[in-house]
C-alpha cells in the first residue's frame, strides 16, 4: 500500500536503510513538500556523525534539517545497541513545519 507523503504544509523527511554495517549504515533520504519531493543518500556513524552524499535540491534550509535528524539517529545507535534494540531503523519518518 502506497501513501502520499506529500505534507499540507512544511515538510516530510523520509529515511530508508539501505544498507547496515554494523557501525554505520547507508540511509536513502527524502524531503517531501506540499508539491515535490527530493532525495539524496546519507551515511551514518555510531560515532555520531551524519553526512548527505549530496544536496537534495529542496528549498530553503530544509537540507540543514534532514541532516540534523539523521544526525539525532546516528547519536542514538549506541544507546540503542545497548538497550537491545535495532541499531539502524529500517524506516524513520519526521514532520516538521
Amino acid at each position: 500500500m502506497s501513501r502520499n507523503l506529500h505534507p499540507s504544509e512544511g515538510a516530510r523527511f523520509l529515511l530508508e536503510r539501505t544498507a547496515d554495517s554494523g557501525a554505520s549504515a547507508t540511509y536513502k533520504v527524502s524531503i517531501y513538500t506540499p508539491d515535490a519531493v527530493a532525495s539524496t543518500t546519507a551515511a551514518l556513524a555510531d560515532d555520531g556523525t551524519a553526512k548527505l552524499a549530496g544536496a537534495t535540491g529542496a528549498p530553503g534550509d530544509l537540507d540543514d534539517r534532514l541532516l540534523n535528524i539523521a544526525k539525532l539517529v546516528a547519536r542514538d545507535a549506541p544507546k540503542r545497541r545497548e538497550d537491545g534494540l535495532v541499531v539502524w531503523p529500517a524506516r524513520i519518518l519526521r514532520w516538521r513545519k
